[in-house]
């Protein structure tokens, strides 16, 4: 079972959070969502009473946890791209998930070691292959399960979704496999995503796909609208034109179709959420 450290700490976060900045903003209006400008909650791992930690299990010694956004009963859990959430874009665009309405929780899934910084974290010197081996699975779902198990301890808390990106994309959909918690998800260019983990989803799921994404190709993308269609939860998949893989937290917003297609995606994540995760019972 969680052991839940600075419990009331949770409390200061939303206590601390002004009116102004707490303001559920129309889904469709773009002042819900912040591009550029300092987080809601600064980021000090280790000195910061509103970055909160809990215990996974004996082999996680803890999970730092993000938290931001107005109590609600519907809580996003907020599934980083490889960069983590020491990237501002990240916490930005979970802040924003807050004033969409939602009280939102990003776990710190790389103990402090997350892929570099940057428009294309997977570039040439960046060893992908030893970073996804020191992250796979077997350590990441842990984490993310403490942290639901957390989030269902808020009380008023009833209901859980999942917003992930890249890395975190696929974790988004994996979260919605039976028992894990989940009523909803929203993945943005997942990478590395399994057949079995799609056709494994017991809840509805909504996908942003990049035109031209390095880590799921057209052939891969047409592969998981085939399993979608097999589906028996609602689903849906959007595809942004002039988009590259990252587009949904680190598209470059200088440009009016790239920062047309990141809004858009979180409007498509809120909306899903809006229809698909209310409830009064947990899933």
């Amino acid at each position: 079972m969680t052991k839940i450290h600075s419990f009331y700490d949770l409390l200061l976060v939303v206590s601390l959070l002004t009116p102004r900045t707490l303001a559920k903003c129309p889904v469709t209006s773009v002042c819900a969502i912040a591009h550029t400008g300092p987080s809601i909650v600064s980021l000090c791992l280790n000195n910061n009473e509103r970055v909160l930690k809990l215990t996974a299990n004996p082999h996680i010694h803890t999970v730092t946890l993000y938290v931001t956004g107005k109590h609600s009963n519907t809580a996003v859990l907020y599934l980083t791209d490889a960069t983590g959430i020491v990237q501002p874009e990240n916490r930005l665009l979970a802040d924003s998930f807050g004033r969409a309405g939602y009280l939102t929780v990003a776990p710190v899934l790389f103990n402090g070691t997350p892929a570099p910084a940057g428009r294309d974290p997977y570039n040439p010197s960046f060893n992908q292959t030893e970073f996804l081996a020191r992250h796979n699975p077997t350590v990441i779902d842990p984490m993310i399960d403490a942290t639901i198990r957390y989030i269902r301890n808020v009380p008023g808390i009833n209901r859980i979704v999942a917003s992930g990106y890249c890395f975190g994309g696929r974790h988004a959909v994996r979260v919605l496999a039976e028992g894990r918690g989940v009523s909803a998800s929203f993945a943005a260019h997942p990478a590395l995503l399994q057949d079995d983990e799609i056709l494994g989803v017991t809840g509805p799921v909504t996908i942003a796909a990049a035109e031209n994404d390095f880590a799921m190709s057209i052939d891969q993308r047409r592969h998981i609208e085939d399993l979608l269609l097999n589906s028996t939860q609602p689903y849906s998949l959007s595809l942004y034109s002039g988009t590259e893989h990252g587009f949904g937290v680190r598209g470059n917003v200088s440009i009016p179709k790239i920062k047309f297609a990141k809004e858009e995606a979180y409007f498509q994540a809120v909306r899903w959420f809006d229809t698909w995760g209310k409830g009064s019972k947990w899933k």
